[in-house]
């Protein structure tokens, strides 16, 4: 563990409050996992706290600090009860109150209840370690209630059972299914967040299945994700469900999600597929259509060149050959010759190439 957290909480508490890490961290710790989510929690409130760590305070919101020592940021949130939510989402009305336990009600899953004090002893006040043992994600009071509150929860709570491997509690489960609608309200930035975890997770198939299974398809707008082939590449998961127009993706994303469709309808083993498409892409249908990346590796290796740029004749050196000045010739020359080495008609040797262009174009 980071002995700078540490250094945090005893700094923290030597001014006589209480302060532990909480969430993530103690959980993966518990669980064996690596982790760097150090959240803290703590007795302070964000005045007292500015008092303690003065200028190392950078930001103020909803009684959460970011605090940034050793150009290492950490948040702490002061210990509260959350009395009034807007939107489905963002708690706008809170009570500072001075119970750790107080402060445990208000936080989504069991297992992440548990906290780390200063000396590194695991605090467990809410049978987290027993529902982690059971490999279960149980709501921290009325599952009704606290996805009303805040709607994000219940992708959390699927992209939480994805990538720990854990089963959703009944209860969970039942309440996700009759508040699936407040998922149309929220933002397909935060949605596309926690989608892709669970795309990206190696258990990516089983989040689908639970999408699946609690009919939130629909409500998500994932347009095909019943024919979804896995792929290690998470824009190949997103190329395959057909939700370009809802979700944001940069133009470059874009780009390859269209380059992916088009040679899904495609022999991707033909040269010319190989060569306009690259292994990239190519790759990546290749994990989609079930065909060994090791073929597609072999024949795109043994492609004569891989761009344009690589054939071995330059411009000024054809000029020369055929005594003409610079023109659109040029441009149907390269093509000419670009195609013919693609599907190895020609080999891409200086005297070849000179040999091929004075027969054909002089």
């Amino acid at each position: 563990m980071d002995n700078l957290v540490f250094k945090i909480l005893k700094k923290i508490n030597s001014h006589g409050y209480d302060s532990y890490i909480v969430g993530g961290f103690p959980r993966d710790f518990y669980m064996g996992r690596k982790s760097n989510d150090y959240d803290i929690c703590t007795s302070a409130t964000p005045k007292e706290l500015k008092e303690i760590f003065n200028d190392s305070i950078k930001s103020e919101q909803y009684g959460s600090v970011i605090l940034e020592i050793k150009n290492t940021k950490f948040e702490i949130t002061t210990f509260r009860r959350d009395i009034k939510y807007i939107n489905n989402r963002k708690p706008v009305k809170i009570e500072y109150v001075k119970s750790l336990n107080e402060d445990l009600k208000r936080r989504d899953f069991t297992m992440n209840t548990m906290c780390i004090d200063e000396n590194g002893k695991l605090i467990d006040l809410m049978n987290a370690k027993k529902d982690i043992d059971k490999k279960i994600i149980r709501m921290v009071g009325n599952p009704n209630i606290k996805l009303k509150e805040d709607s994000l929860r219940i992708l959390r709570a699927i992209r939480f059972a994805t990538v720990l491997n854990f089963r959703l509690d009944e209860d969970l489960k039942d309440a996700i299914i009759k508040n699936k609608e407040l998922l149309r309200n929220l933002s397909y930035y935060r949605k596309k967040e926690e989608l892709d975890k669970i795309f990206s997770s190696p258990n990516s198939m089983y989040g689908i299945e639970l999408i699946k299974l609690l009919g939130l398809s629909e409500v998500l707008e994932l347009k095909n994700i019943e024919k979804i082939v896995p792929t290690v590449y998470l824009i190949g998961m997103w190329a395959q469900i057909d939700s370009i127009d809802k979700y944001k993706f940069n133009n470059t994303e874009k780009d390859t999600i269209k380059k992916i469709k088009e040679l899904m309808d495609k022999n991707i083993l033909d040269y010319n597929n190989l060569y306009k498409y690259g292994l990239y892409i190519s790759t990546i249908v290749s994990e989609i259509k079930g065909i060994d990346k090791k073929l597609i590796n072999e024949k795109f290796d043994s492609l004569y060149i891989k761009n344009i740029s690589e054939i071995n004749i330059n411009a000024e050196e054809i000029c020369k050959l055929l005594n003409k000045k610079p023109g659109k010739f040029l441009k149907d020359i390269f093509k000419d010759i670009e195609n013919k080495l693609v599907n190895k008609s020609l080999v891409n040797d200086k005297e070849t190439l000179a040999k091929y262009i004075l027969q054909k174009y002089k």
